[in-house]
Order: C-alpha cells, then structure tokens, then sequence
C-alpha cells in the first residue's frame, strides 16, 4: 500500500476527510487549498502539511508539487479533489466559465504535466480525480459545473487509456449529494441532489480509502449512479427526457415562491 499523499481542496468537506482518514491510517500527507486558515487547522489535526496557493494554476501546481516531493520524498497519490461550481446557466460569464475549467479541468491536466513524468521515472503512482456523479449524468442549475466535471472525467479516462500499462493508475470519485459547503448553497437545486442519500464526506472519504486497494477506475460512493449511467448510455433520450422533466419541477418551483399571492399582490 501506497504510504504518501498529497490532497488539493483540502480545508474542508470531501478533502479534508480524505486527508483525515489518510492520516489515521498512517500516511504521510500534504494539503492545498486556497483557504490558508481553515488548512492550517486540518494540518495541526492530521499532522500534515499545509501548502496553501492556487492549485489551478500552473505555477501553484508546480509549487505544490515540488514542495510535497521535498518534504515527503515520494508522493505516491495525488488527490485532485479541489472543484467550485457557479449555480448560473446561460448567464454564467466569461470569466466564471474559465475559472471554473481551470479549477475543475485545467488544475487535474497541470498536475498530471508534473506529476507523470516522475512517476514514470519512479515506476507508477496514483492520480485520483474528484470528477461528482455530474461528470457521469449532468448537473441541473449549473452549466459550467457539468461540462467542467464531464471533462474532467473524460482527461482521467484518457490519462488511464494512455499510461496505465506503464504504471500509472488514475481512479475518478463520483458522489452524488454529500454534506459540505457546495450543496448547503446550491440553493432550490439541494431537493434535487439529494433524491437519494446524502452522504457525509467521512463516508466519500471510507470510499476512496477502499478504492486505493484496487485499480478500478470509477469510485461510486452512490451505488445507484451506476444504474443512472447505464439508462443514460443505453436510452439517452428517454434519459434526457427524465432530466427535463426535473428540470421542469424546478422551473415551477422557482415560479411558485416567486410568485406573489394576491394577499400580498
């Protein structure tokens, strides 16, 4: 078993419990985010150290990079888990698309520009994406959000496809709703992300934990997403039919509590 990592998106939600459960077990780990405060108190928790910067970025990449391999010697899994959403359609900015593509693609593509090289050197290492069940299906109420995590699923697919005989193993965790920061403030679209069970970042943690024992590239901590993908493969349009017509509930949801009563006309 691998015994080093590093973790992006780290001060809270899915990444801190990933750093968290990483250091119980044993490993010696590295955290980035954005948010310096609320880092330093994971890696005063874990033991762990704390980089923070902008890990979208090609020179915060290379900074995380090259300060986890001088502090831990190897880095044998980097857990690309850092990702924002934008909750805006065709509304979303220039400027919201492209930070959103840099953080939820870009970052995972510099990261491999650093990271597979030495790895191939050293005979393999690990790169496991946090890509959402949205990467998978799509993401209601937030356009960028989606076409940035089915991008990122389609980068890990490539990466594997390309280097996973030369050692080189890449896993994408796909959760659908999980209690953090992002679904408390997904606003009328919460209903929607958790039809089925909200899982606890611990849990999404638990499940990567698992998937380090394997190779299998699609870590599901949602069973039932599985079967989602499947229907939307095999009948895409009866799929796409289904998703408008949730679409079309918040659409009425939005109209009724916007809505004046004639009470209060």
């Amino acid at each position: 078993m691998p015994d080093t990592a590093v973790v992006t998106g780290a001060a809270r939600g899915i990444g801190r419990a990933i750093a968290t459960r990483l250091a119980r077990e044993g490993w010696q780990v590295v955290v980035a985010d954005l948010d310096a405060t609320e880092l330093q108190s994971v890696a005063d928790e874990t033991g762990a150290l704390a980089v923070p910067g902008d890990t979208s970025t090609d020179a915060g990449v290379r900074h995380l990079v090259d300060t986890a391999y001088d502090h831990l010697g190897h880095v044998d899994v980097f857990f690309a888990n850092a990702g924002i959403g934008t909750l805006k359609g065709l509304d979303a900015s220039d400027d919201e698309w492209a930070r959103t593509l840099e953080t939820n693609v870009l970052a995972h593509v510099r990261a491999a520009r650093h990271l597979v090289p030495r790895w191939l050197d050293a005979g393999g290492g690990r790169l496991v994406v946090t890509a959402s069940a949205a990467g998978l299906l799509t993401m209601l109420g937030d356009a960028p959000y989606s076409v940035s995590k089915h991008a990122a699923v389609s980068f890990a697919e490539w990466l594997s496809a390309t280097y996973r005989h030369r050692g080189i193993v890449v896993q994408a965790i796909c959760p659908q709703g999980v209690q953090t920061r992002m679904l408390d403030g997904s606003g009328p679209l919460k209903d929607l992300l958790t039809l089925d069970a909200t899982l606890t970042p611990d849990e999404v943690a638990d499940a990567a934990w698992r998937a380090l024992a394997t190779d299998q590239f699609y870590v599901l901590p949602h069973p039932e997403v599985s079967g989602y993908y499947e229907q939307r493969a095999a009948h895409p349009d009866a799929w796409l039919a289904g998703t408008n017509r949730l679409q079309q509930k918040l659409d009425h949801q939005a109209q009724t509590s916007t809505t004046p009563t004639q009470e209060n006309a």
